[in-house]
């Protein structure tokens, strides 16, 4: 599908998040390009366009995303209408490809250097963002009433540290590392899981499943972990086709960051005329 808008979009952060902004952005026509780390620790990889770091292509409900070495390739991917991939995480690419919005989707639940300054239109998602100070917009991610909402002030809501419960489970869906080490994974995201089961090792240590389920998300073979680093995800309700779709809270996540680019690049354009809320 052609791209309809000439504008750069660039999405700091190619988690399964950040991919469900990238996602319908793409799809409403806009020109997306994604920084990533050189070993990014997603989880939720096989909706995850940051697995292009590793696996050099992914394609995630028929957007594809390819891994660039640079912003010349980055823009010959985007005349192929995909996704480019760059790991850059100092932020070189600002300066190179100059978008007109910048996207942090890195989920860091604090503010790890973006500032108004760099681009006319700059959204953060998530806590650790003030609108009007460090960005012009912040994306609600907390799930809730406010999901998706845009703040042209203040900030979103705190972190609660705690994963949303999903048939009585919460801390549980959330897999972590047994200890610091090598991680292997010995299952496959998709499996069906009985408690129990081995699911990963660290150096030797066995992650085991708390209970029965679909494993939603594994971390890459072969990162180093820190104890106690989310190295999973374990989806309680058993689907496994949610495994390889984008989430809910992604998609309504993504909705925001559209309605805050439409709104903000016309605004910008005709400075009369503020957001008010």
């Amino acid at each position: 599908m052609p791209l309809l808008f000439d504008q750069i979009i660039l999405l700091r952060g190619g988690g399964d998040l950040a991919s469900g902004v990238a996602h319908r952005l793409h799809r409403a026509g806009f020109s997306v390009v994604i920084t990533e780390l050189a070993q990014p620790l997603c989880v939720r990889r096989a909706v995850s366009f940051a697995e292009a770091v590793y696996a050099g292509v992914i394609t995630v409900e028929g957007v594809t995303a390819r891994l660039v070495a640079e912003a010349e390739a980055a823009r010959m991917a985007l005349a192929a209408h995909e996704i480019p991939v760059l790991v850059d995480p100092q932020g070189g690419a600002l300066a190179e490809l100059q978008p007109a919005v910048v996207v942090d989707a890195r989920l860091a639940k604090r503010n790890l250097g973006t500032t108004l300054a760099d681009a006319p239109l700059v959204i953060g998602l998530g806590p650790g963002f003030t609108a009007g100070m460090d960005c012009h917009a912040v994306v609600e991610t907390n799930r809730g009433h406010n999901l998706g909402r845009v703040y042209w002030r203040g900030g979103a809501e705190p972190d609660t540290g705690q994963p949303e419960p999903v048939r009585g489970f919460s801390v549980d869906r959330v897999l972590r590392a047994p200890r610091a080490g090598t991680f292997t994974g010995r299952r496959q995201i998709g499996d069906r899981v009985s408690a129990g089961d081995v699911l990963a090792e660290v150096d030797g240590a066995p992650l085991v499943a708390p209970f029965a389920g679909v494993l939603r998300g594994l971390l890459h073979d072969g990162l180093a972990v820190t104890s106690s680093l989310k190295v999973g995800d374990l989806d309680p309700r058993g689907v496994r086709e949610h495994c390889f779709t984008i989430s809910d809270k992604a998609r309504s996540v993504g909705g925001g960051v559209l309605e805050a680019v439409l709104y903000g690049l016309r605004t910008t354009r005709s400075p009369a005329h503020k957001p008010s809320a």
